[in-house]
């Protein structure tokens, strides 16, 4: 059974960077496309980065330039950087996975998630 753990969150000021962690358990990323979404209060999920387990990220355009994507193959952990933050990027942030090969930012294609951890960015 493949866990995931989200970690990193907190509160920052406008222009502050944080960089979220999410440990996958139970098996290894590597067998595993993953993504990063977010959700704020009473909005849909919204997808950030797709990394499959073959070819490049795909990020959504509202963080293309601003958040960046990277793996720790020892640690089995998924990593995102968020730089230069907006108080539109608050939201709960998730990570989620699927087996195989997959290129998508649409939460339904995703079948492991997260329990997440919430980002607040304050003006």
């Amino acid at each position: 059974q493949v866990t995931l753990v989200e970690s990193g969150g907190g509160s920052v000021q406008a222009g502050g960077s944080l960089r979220l962690s999410c440990a996958l358990s139970g098996s290894t990323y590597r067998a595993y496309s993953m993504g990063w979404f977010r959700q704020a209060p009473g909005k849909e999920r919204e997808g950030l980065a797709s990394i499959p387990i073959l070819g490049s990220t795909r990020y959504a355009d509202s963080v293309t330039g601003r958040f960046t994507v990277s793996k720790d193959s020892a640690k089995n952990t998924l990593y995102l950087q968020m730089n230069s933050l907006k108080p539109e990027d608050t939201a709960m942030y998730y990570c989620a996975a699927t087996r195989g090969l997959l290129v998508s930012l649409r939460p339904v294609d995703y079948n492991y998630w997260g329990q997440g951890t919430q980002v607040t960015v304050s003006s």
